[in-house]
């Protein structure tokens, strides 16, 4: 379970030792690790709005960004839980990492008028988060978790095939072997995820619980890979907790005796009832063994 503390204004040592409270709070099998320090914007434009802002998109060196927060939160975390816990690090795919925080309002505009320039703009994207994952891997996390947006309410699928998975292919294959969770999730409701399923990863993470699926055996059956799921995790904080501790039974149910990590098909509502979160642990530990 996790969810976005809101420190992306604070100091990588705060945002360290918030994870390890509710890691340690909640007594989790693993840690994932979030990441709200965003992608570093180009200076002095506020909005990428044409080929000739995105060329200003250059390679960095990423000790000289705001992702420096996130190597001190890493440092702090790999220390405490060394040999007791593994932890992964999220990431966001580069056009996510694009859309964030410099084209939100744009990015259907320049897909569709600077088609080139943006491809080039996330090929170096890429290649700024293969140096960030390598990084974070190399201080001790034992994988990455990397966002993909990957459905149709979010973006076509013809766009996703030639702006979306590309570059994320690339940053999977550059890590490929690194970590023992490299782990990619499949974002979105109406999901491309036969479009996903070639990624050289560890884990898939999806909501599998949503009302579109896909099932977690179904997916077993097309990879060799583990599967990460069996809680919805849009109820967590809409529902009392024996009725979570039921839905976790069925969700342990759903994922099997093998390569299955029992979690939320995404972030849970930072508003939710300890005493829920509680819950799903208990209901967790019961249900199989470590």
């Amino acid at each position: 379970m996790w969810y976005h503390f809101g420190t992306q204004h604070g100091s990588g040592e705060q945002f360290a030792q918030l994870s390890l409270e509710y890691f340690h709070h909640y007594d989790l099998g693993f840690l994932k690790v979030m990441n709200d320090y965003f992608y570093p914007v180009v200076e002095g434009i506020e909005t990428m709005k044409s080929g000739d802002d995105l060329k200003h998109i250059q390679h960095f060196d990423i000790d000289k960004t705001d992702w420096q927060e996130q190597f001190k939160a890493l440092e702090v975390i790999a220390r405490d839980l060394d040999r007791k816990a593994y932890f992964i690090d999220t990431v966001f795919d580069p056009w996510q990492s694009i859309k964030r925080n410099m084209a939100g309002e744009t990015i259907k505009d320049l897909m569709a008028n600077y088609p080139d320039e943006l491809l080039r703009a996330l090929n170096i994207v890429a290649d700024n988060l293969i140096a960030y994952c390598k990084r974070s891997i190399e201080i001790g996390s034992a994988g990455i978790f990397l966002s993909i947006a990957a459905a149709d309410e979010i973006i076509d699928r013809d766009n996703f095939l030639k702006f979306v998975k590309p570059p994320t292919m690339k940053v999977f294959k550059a890590i490929a072997g690194l970590g023992k969770m490299n782990t990619v999730h499949v974002h979105g409701k109406n999901l491309f995820f036969d479009d996903c399923i070639d990624f050289p990863v560890d884990i898939f993470s999806w909501w599998d619980r949503g009302p579109n699926g896909p099932s977690l055996s179904s997916v077993k059956k097309k990879t060799s890979a583990c599967v990460m799921g069996g809680i919805d995790q849009t109820i967590v904080s809409r529902v009392s907790p024996g009725f979570l501790k039921e839905h976790v039974k069925q969700g342990r149910k759903l994922g099997g005796d093998h390569r299955f990590f029992l979690a939320g098909g995404c972030s849970i509502d930072g508003w939710a009832y300890p005493g829920s979160l509680k819950a799903i642990v208990e209901a967790a530990k019961a249900t199989g063994t470590d």
